[in-house]
């Protein structure tokens, strides 16, 4: 899926908005767990990387698809900013990119991608290999014990679950992007992606691009995170730090500290 999409992320976020919304609590955090050494896991592009060694940080980036990586490079150039961007997934950070650093993040929503606990539990051993003694996680992912209770609320309308559409324009073209998640029988979910584009009056090309999540609730991920040695657990809705409400907040957003 990625791969596929790594040419329109950037159009899909809204690059501006979201970092003045959470670099300053990316940055609260690093700072109280004394970071400077940085590893973001699941990097896409590199646009937290990126912003993050404008700001001085020492930054590794790492993500499964080469086309992220090449993109995340391209931008890094581009910026003139050195941050090492490797290609490696979860539970092959260590061996790709080494150890000893201050942080490790992990957003977008990118730890449901694992599809069993085992395969988080992995992950999550996988992240602390790469962490000093003490150091700091930060994990970002879609509330879903919110998705998962209205769907419970609304079981005639729980074949899918749409989100709001995302819209981008350069000059004479235009894209929109619409998100929907299908509940599978087996209790996967089918994350979809419709790209709509067209430039000036032609008619809308479509794209649809799918992969699956598993929906990883706030309570199963505290209990993983503390059985591959991590402590200090805190839980937030936002990644402005509000309180988590796990029927309501948009994110589940986690900082834990690797045992010293």
């Amino acid at each position: 899926m990625y791969d596929n999409f790594s040419t329109d992320y950037d159009r899909f976020v809204n690059w501006p908005s979201r970092l003045a919304v959470e670099l300053p609590f990316i940055e609260r955090e690093l700072q109280a767990g004394r970071a400077h050494r940085v590893l973001d896991a699941a990097c896409a592009t590199g646009m937290h990387a990126i912003a993050l060694a404008q700001r001085g940080y020492t930054v590794t980036g790492a993500d499964l698809s080469a086309g992220m990586v090449e993109q995340a490079r391209a931008k890094a150039a581009a910026a003139a900013v050195k941050v090492q961007f490797e290609m490696a997934g979860f539970g092959d950070l260590r061996a790709q990119v080494g150890g000893g650093f201050d942080a490790l993040l992990c957003l977008g929503n990118s730890l449901p991608h694992l599809l069993t606990p085992a395969s988080l539990a992995a992950a999550l051993a996988d992240f602390a290999a790469c962490l000093r003694p003490g150091g700091l996680v930060l994990l970002q992912n879609r509330n879903f014990d919110a998705v998962l209770a209205q769907r419970e609320r609304q079981p005639e309308s729980s074949a899918a679950r749409w989100m709001e559409p995302q819209s981008h324009r350069e000059r004479e073209s235009e894209w929109l992007f619409l998100r929907f998640y299908d509940f599978e029988p087996d209790g996967l979910l089918a994350f979809n992606v419709v790209t709509l584009r067209r430039h000036g009056t032609d008619a809308w090309t479509q794209q649809v691009t799918t992969t699956r999540l598993r929906p990883l609730r706030q309570a199963e991920l505290t209990v993983a995170l503390s059985a591959a040695g991590f402590g200090v657990i805190a839980s937030y809705g936002t990644m402005s730090g509000a309180p988590f409400e796990a029927e309501t907040s948009g994110n589940l957003v986690v900082t834990a500290k690797l045992a010293p």
